[in-house]
């Protein structure tokens, strides 16, 4: 599993896509536990193990994310993210081909049970959404994006790139024609940039395109994560609570 960084404040590691980030429905593995266990394994602690989720990804959506080791580093960097000082860059699969090979793109969003939709004009209930996005390849009738994420809204890219005419590869809630496998959608965390909490030094980390996405890189990427937490699971990975190994046939 792979880890980017961690020290005394802070873990860094890959989210593969499959995986919440907080438990909401029993039986589904989630990166607080799997950070917590990874830690009390890597040192041997008897005791409860402290790792907090600062931000989220999707469960659908696999790359880089942080979590705090203490409360203090939790607090500090839950305040980057609320103010818009941490840099986020996604990978984006769509289908077609945006209009224009860059734009800044600005939408109302609303809140919808457990999706959201763009609304047509700012309201109360609206939650104004930015990012930017260039593009960087074609490949048949799908697209690679660079996405700048501006704000944090739930679903942002998602809705967003929809909007233009450009759902998000296996995406089917947001206008997707095609599936990908355990329900899974083309979009990678592929950049994250923040302030340390407690030395203030910038720290960036990236992620390669994992094994199984649904891009071919034209470049050979070192060591590449895995895509989904089922190859984990099918490469042997025992998740926390469970004592047996997965059957690898």
């Amino acid at each position: 599993w792979p880890v980017f960084y961690e020290d005394n404040h802070l873990l860094v590691p890959y989210k593969p896509a499959g995986v919440i980030m907080q438990r909401d429905i029993p039986g589904r593995p989630t990166m607080d536990e799997l950070a917590k266990a990874w830690l009390k394994a890597r040192y041997d602690k008897p005791g409860r193990v402290f790792a907090g989720i600062v931000h989220r990804l999707d469960a659908p959506v696999a790359g880089v994310v942080v979590l705090a080791r203490t409360s203090k580093a939790a607090a500090r960097l839950s305040a980057q993210f609320r103010q818009g000082n941490v840099e986020k860059r996604y990978l984006a699969v769509v289908e077609g081909q945006p209009s224009r090979e860059s734009d800044h793109l600005v939408h109302h969003l609303t809140r919808r049970g457990r999706s959201s939709a763009v609304a047509s004009d700012a309201a109360a209930d609206t939650q104004t959404a930015g990012l930017s996005y260039r593009l960087l390849a074609t490949q048949g009738d799908t697209s690679l994006l660079s996405v700048r994420l501006e704000t944090g809204r739930r679903h942002q890219i998602r809705l967003q790139l929809a909007a233009i005419g450009c759902p998000i590869l296996g995406d089917r809630r947001y206008g997707a024609r095609h599936t990908l496998p355990h329900g899974c959608i083309g979009l990678l965390a592929h950049r994250l940039c923040f302030s340390h909490p407690t030395r203030h030094e910038g720290m960036c980390f990236e992620t390669p395109m994992p094994v199984g996405w649904p891009w071919t890189a034209k470049e050979v990427q070192a060591a590449p994560p895995l895509w989904t937490i089922e190859a984990y699971l099918a490469d042997g990975l025992v998740l926390p609570g469970e004592i047996r190994q997965v059957d690898r046939n």
